[in-house]
Protein backbone atom coordinates (compact mmCIF):
# COMPACT_ATOMS: atom_id res chain seq x y z
CA UNK A 1 0.00 0.00 0.00
CA UNK A 2 1.16 3.56 -1.36
CA UNK A 3 1.89 6.45 1.50
CA UNK A 4 -1.04 8.35 -0.25
CA UNK A 5 -3.18 4.91 0.66
CA UNK A 6 -2.52 4.58 3.94
CA UNK A 7 -3.17 8.44 4.41
CA UNK A 8 -6.12 8.19 2.92
CA UNK A 9 -7.35 5.12 5.11
CA UNK A 10 -6.22 6.55 8.06
CA UNK A 11 -8.39 10.22 7.00
CA UNK A 12 -11.39 7.32 6.65
CA UNK A 13 -10.92 5.71 10.17
CA UNK A 14 -11.12 9.46 11.47
CA UNK A 15 -14.22 10.17 9.37
CA UNK A 16 -15.58 6.87 10.76
CA UNK A 17 -14.84 7.38 14.28
CA UNK A 18 -16.79 10.78 14.38
CA UNK A 19 -14.24 13.10 15.78
CA UNK A 20 -14.33 16.12 13.94
CA UNK A 21 -11.88 18.36 14.76
CA UNK A 22 -9.51 15.08 14.26
CA UNK A 23 -10.28 14.92 11.28
CA UNK A 24 -10.53 17.88 9.98
CA UNK A 25 -7.01 18.52 11.04
CA UNK A 26 -5.76 15.67 9.42
CA UNK A 27 -7.62 16.59 6.48
CA UNK A 28 -5.31 19.94 6.50
CA UNK A 29 -2.63 18.33 6.99
CA UNK A 30 -3.32 15.96 3.96
CA UNK A 31 -3.73 19.24 1.79
CA UNK A 32 -0.49 20.07 2.92
CA UNK A 33 1.37 16.77 2.27
CA UNK A 34 -0.07 16.41 -1.35
CA UNK A 35 0.95 20.75 -1.97
CA UNK A 36 4.61 20.07 -0.27
CA UNK A 37 4.89 16.53 -3.13
CA UNK A 38 3.34 18.54 -6.12
CA UNK A 39 6.11 21.40 -5.45
CA UNK A 40 8.71 18.30 -4.87
CA UNK A 41 7.87 16.58 -8.11
CA UNK A 42 7.91 20.22 -9.42
CA UNK A 43 11.25 21.11 -8.30
CA UNK A 44 12.78 17.36 -9.60
CA UNK A 45 11.56 18.51 -12.84
CA UNK A 46 13.39 21.57 -13.17
CA UNK A 47 16.41 20.23 -11.31
CA UNK A 48 16.62 17.18 -14.43
CA UNK A 49 15.45 19.85 -16.67
CA UNK A 50 18.26 21.72 -15.41
CA UNK A 51 20.61 18.74 -15.59
CA UNK A 52 20.14 18.20 -19.23
CA UNK A 53 20.53 21.50 -19.91
CA UNK A 54 24.02 21.86 -18.52
CA UNK A 55 24.97 18.77 -20.38
CA UNK A 56 24.39 19.29 -23.17
CA UNK A 57 26.00 22.70 -22.88
CA UNK A 58 28.85 20.97 -22.19
CA UNK A 59 28.92 18.53 -24.79
CA UNK A 60 28.17 21.78 -27.73
CA UNK A 61 31.12 23.12 -25.87
CA UNK A 62 33.47 20.46 -26.31
CA UNK A 63 32.20 19.80 -29.95
CA UNK A 64 32.98 23.36 -30.95
CA UNK A 65 36.12 23.28 -29.29
CA UNK A 66 37.30 20.29 -31.29
CA UNK A 67 36.09 22.21 -34.61
CA UNK A 68 37.89 25.27 -33.54
CA UNK A 69 40.92 23.33 -33.04
CA UNK A 70 40.79 21.18 -36.49
CA UNK A 71 39.10 24.01 -38.72
CA UNK A 72 40.47 27.49 -36.92
CA UNK A 73 43.67 27.71 -39.18
CA UNK A 74 41.57 27.58 -42.49
CA UNK A 75 42.04 30.85 -43.23
CA UNK A 76 45.46 30.99 -42.95
CA UNK A 77 45.95 27.44 -44.54
CA UNK A 78 44.01 28.72 -47.71
CA UNK A 79 46.01 31.76 -47.49
CA UNK A 80 49.11 29.29 -48.00
CA UNK A 81 47.72 27.81 -51.05
CA UNK A 82 48.92 30.39 -53.57
CA UNK A 83 52.50 29.72 -51.96
CA UNK A 84 52.45 25.86 -52.87
CA UNK A 85 50.83 26.80 -56.01
CA UNK A 86 54.47 29.09 -56.82
CA UNK A 87 56.67 26.72 -55.11
CA UNK A 88 55.11 23.80 -57.39
CA UNK A 89 55.29 26.05 -60.87
CA UNK A 90 58.87 27.08 -60.28
CA UNK A 91 59.83 23.21 -59.82
CA UNK A 92 58.07 22.41 -63.03
CA UNK A 93 59.53 25.50 -64.74
CA UNK A 94 62.81 24.76 -63.73
CA UNK A 95 62.77 20.93 -64.58
CA UNK A 96 61.17 21.54 -67.91
CA UNK A 97 63.24 24.65 -69.04
CA UNK A 98 65.87 24.60 -71.60
CA UNK A 99 67.87 27.24 -68.59
CA UNK A 100 70.35 25.75 -66.50
CA UNK A 101 68.76 26.26 -62.92
CA UNK A 102 71.96 26.39 -60.44
CA UNK A 103 71.18 23.16 -58.36
CA UNK A 104 71.95 24.61 -54.74
CA UNK A 105 68.33 26.95 -55.85
CA UNK A 106 66.32 24.15 -57.17
CA UNK A 107 67.29 21.96 -54.23
CA UNK A 108 66.87 24.98 -51.75
CA UNK A 109 63.39 25.53 -53.38
CA UNK A 110 62.54 21.30 -53.25
CA UNK A 111 63.33 21.57 -50.00
CA UNK A 112 61.03 24.28 -48.69
CA UNK A 113 58.18 22.22 -50.73
CA UNK A 114 59.00 19.34 -48.41
CA UNK A 115 58.84 21.12 -45.32
CA UNK A 116 55.51 22.73 -46.34
CA UNK A 117 53.63 19.88 -47.67
CA UNK A 118 55.20 18.30 -43.95
CA UNK A 119 53.42 21.41 -41.97
CA UNK A 120 50.62 20.75 -44.29
CA UNK A 121 50.22 17.29 -43.60
CA UNK A 122 50.65 18.26 -39.71
CA UNK A 123 47.57 19.88 -39.54
CA UNK A 124 45.63 17.79 -41.29
CA UNK A 125 45.69 19.45 -44.81
CA UNK A 126 45.91 16.71 -47.48
CA UNK A 127 46.54 17.60 -51.29
CA UNK A 128 43.74 16.35 -53.81
CA UNK A 129 46.01 15.36 -56.71
CA UNK A 130 43.66 14.22 -59.91
CA UNK A 131 44.87 12.56 -62.36
CA UNK A 132 44.30 12.51 -66.57
CA UNK A 133 41.29 10.12 -66.91
CA UNK A 134 40.13 10.45 -63.27
CA UNK A 135 36.23 11.20 -63.51
CA UNK A 136 35.22 14.04 -62.51
CA UNK A 137 33.88 14.62 -59.04
CA UNK A 138 31.87 17.58 -58.41
CA UNK A 139 32.75 17.17 -54.34
CA UNK A 140 36.49 17.99 -55.11
CA UNK A 141 36.75 18.95 -58.31
CA UNK A 142 35.83 22.23 -60.18
CA UNK A 143 35.61 22.09 -63.92
CA UNK A 144 37.89 25.31 -65.43
CA UNK A 145 36.70 24.36 -68.56
CA UNK A 146 34.87 21.27 -71.33
CA UNK A 147 36.51 20.73 -74.11
CA UNK A 148 35.76 17.48 -76.16
CA UNK A 149 38.77 15.00 -76.89
CA UNK A 150 38.51 12.23 -78.88
CA UNK A 151 39.87 9.18 -76.98
CA UNK A 152 37.96 9.91 -73.77
CA UNK A 153 34.25 9.67 -72.18
CA UNK A 154 31.93 12.47 -70.96
CA UNK A 155 33.65 13.49 -67.36
CA UNK A 156 36.79 12.26 -67.86
CA UNK A 157 39.27 15.07 -66.32
CA UNK A 158 41.48 15.16 -69.58
CA UNK A 159 43.84 18.63 -67.37
CA UNK A 160 44.59 19.28 -64.37
CA UNK A 161 45.83 22.97 -63.51
CA UNK A 162 45.75 23.42 -59.82
CA UNK A 163 45.83 20.63 -56.97
CA UNK A 164 42.89 20.59 -54.38
CA UNK A 165 43.06 20.41 -50.80
CA UNK A 166 41.80 18.79 -47.58
CA UNK A 167 41.41 20.01 -44.30
CA UNK A 168 40.89 16.72 -42.36
CA UNK A 169 36.92 16.30 -43.73
CA UNK A 170 36.53 19.27 -45.26
CA UNK A 171 37.25 20.98 -48.49
CA UNK A 172 39.91 23.79 -48.01
CA UNK A 173 39.70 24.10 -51.88
CA UNK A 174 38.83 21.71 -54.77
CA UNK A 175 41.30 20.93 -57.81
CA UNK A 176 41.07 22.82 -60.80
CA UNK A 177 40.78 20.61 -63.53
CA UNK A 178 39.63 20.48 -67.25
CA UNK A 179 36.70 18.39 -68.29
CA UNK A 180 36.20 16.17 -71.43
CA UNK A 181 32.70 16.92 -72.95
CA UNK A 182 33.12 14.12 -75.96
CA UNK A 183 29.68 12.77 -76.84
CA UNK A 184 29.31 9.22 -76.04
CA UNK A 185 29.28 7.29 -79.17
Amino acid sequence: MSEKEEELQSLDELAAEGNEADFEAAAASFDEIEALRAERDDFRDKFMRALADAENTRKRADRDRREAENYGGSKLARDLLPVYDNMSRALNAANEGEEKVPEALLEGVELTMRELLNVFKKHGIEPIEPQVGDKFDPKQHEAMFEAPLPGTKAGEIIQVSASGFMLHDRLLRPAQVGVSSTPAS
